[in-house]
């Protein structure tokens, strides 16, 4: 059965209404510490669990009800206050906690929000896990409101510790001291973390967008719009830039040139120094089908295959634990370094690509023979969600382009996971067929799907 309440990044929604309702919150604090008292009952532990929220307004009052559900159930909320989504998944997974949760809808604007759940492996629960929780959610959806809760304040400590965790995972022989970097931290999570560890590492840090008033994440700034960022760079001279989202589970960067560098280029830059080093485990790095063909090509060059999955940082990390893979990511910049951490994060990505850089070279060097495919994406709202090989003449078209691309191009067609939107992925050595087939079948998806 299809989950009603979690989509492929936790529950999303608006602050207020259904499922970010008061009720439907506590329910979910609710489910979430029966689950995990009866998993700490069974091993003799503490039945704790770490909430942390980005800057959002909405946040404070968000995480206070899931602290209200937590308690009612028997298990101990404790507070990380502001913190980035991969800080409370490693302090979950390094701390004895039986799992996290944080508040936070990542890019998008302030106005929404969201509940994100973290096992005590410091990774989403398994599917199957979600699934019971959700029913345990829906099946009290009329019970009275809980109580007032009292959430430990552990903000400092998480911090500190979190902090002292991303130091350690330096790269060998990078020496920080005087780099100067640009860090763009989207008035979120990152905002007092991300400048706090380049300082002391002894960087020069020139930090930007980092003043959180709780409406202005993600706007305007960050990785959502890296060509602020970028220009900084280019204005001070740095070596480095870096963008976050709202939540710095992901990063963009800028190379002293200018140029801009995604997920691929970090993969690719990152990929090839691993394998350098003897770091890389079976020569191999997990994308996803949003990858690009250019990167596919120049890690080929290098000895290094490319391993695509679905379009999601769940089945990134799964393949990656399938095949006993040690990085992988999204060309949005949610790069995993598994031996290092159990999930994306920002600022665990910026540390690695700046120590690169102090070792092997300037940015614009590391990139500097991926050729990057034309792509275009196309998102088509859609007021229902069937399979996409139903309708009858998108499967024709998208056979017909298939044919006609051959092995120079690819396509994707999908729904997202958190909005009601068709995309529309093509990518072709020319420009002329990338507008062809992304306006044939965005037209044909409209036709069949649209409002």
């Amino acid at each position: 059965m299809a989950k009603q309440l979690f989509g492929t990044d936790g529950i999303r929604g608006i602050p207020g209404t259904y499922p970010l309702d008061d009720l439907t919150l506590e329910r979910t604090g609710f489910a979430l510490g029966q689950h995990v008292v009866s998993q700490t009952r069974a091993q003799g532990g503490p039945a704790r669990v770490l909430i942390g929220r980005d800057t959002r307004e909405s946040g404070p009052h968000i995480a206070e009800r899931i602290a209200r559900g937590l308690s009612a159930a028997g298990a101990e909320p404790v507070s990380a206050g502001v913190l980035t989504t991969p800080g409370v998944a490693w302090l979950v997974s390094r701390e004895g906690f039986a799992a996290g949760v944080v508040i936070s809808a990542s890019h998008n604007p302030y106005h929404d929000n969201g509940v994100k759940l973290i096992s005590s492996s410091g990774m989403k629960f398994p599917d199957a896990i979600e699934a019971q929780i959700e029913t345990l959610i829906l099946a009290a959806q009329n019970a009275t409101p809980a109580p007032p809760a009292v959430c430990r304040d552990a903000g400092k400590q998480m911090h500190d510790d979190y902090l002292a965790g991303l130091r350690q995972a330096v790269v060998p022989g990078a020496r920080l001291g005087g780099m100067k970097i640009v860090l763009d931290c989207a008035n979120g999570a990152a905002s007092e973390l991300a400048p706090e560890l380049f300082r002391s590492l002894g960087a020069s840090v020139i930090a930007i967008h980092n003043t959180p008033d709780g409406r202005n994440i993600n706007a305007g700034c960050g990785s959502l719009h890296p060509e602020i960022m970028r220009k900084r760079v280019l204005e001070s001279g740095s070596a480095l830039g870096v963008a976050f989202d709202g939540d710095a589970d992901r990063a963009l960067f800028a190379s002293a040139s200018g140029k801009l560098v995604d997920g691929d280029g970090v993969l690719l830059a990152a990929g090839r120094y691993l394998k350098s080093a003897g770091q890389l485990k079976g020569d191999v790095i997990v994308g996803t089908t949003m990858a690009n063909l250019g990167l596919e090509r120049a890690l080929e060059k290098a000895g290094l295959k490319l391993a695509r999955t679905d379009v999601g940082d769940r089945y990134v990390l799964e393949e990656m634990q399938r095949i006993g893979a040690n990085l992988g990511g999204e060309q949005s910049g949610h790069i995993l370094f598994l031996d290092d951490a159990t999930t994306g994060d920002g600022m665990l990505t910026a540390l690695k690509m700046a120590s690169i850089v102090s070792i092997a070279g300037p940015l614009d060097t590391l990139v500097a023979d991926l050729k990057i495919f034309p792509q275009k994406i196309v998102n088509v709202p859609v007021r229902s969600k069937p399979p996409l090989e139903s309708l009858p003449e998108v499967s024709r078209l998208l056979q017909e382009a298939e044919v006609a691309l051959g092995k120079s191009g690819r396509i994707v067609l999908r729904y997202s996971g958190t909005e009601p939107l068709a995309r529309v992925m093509v990518e072709a050595e020319r420009e002329e067929d990338v507008r062809r087939w992304t306006e044939a079948l965005a037209t044909a998806l409209r036709n069949a799907l649209g409002g």
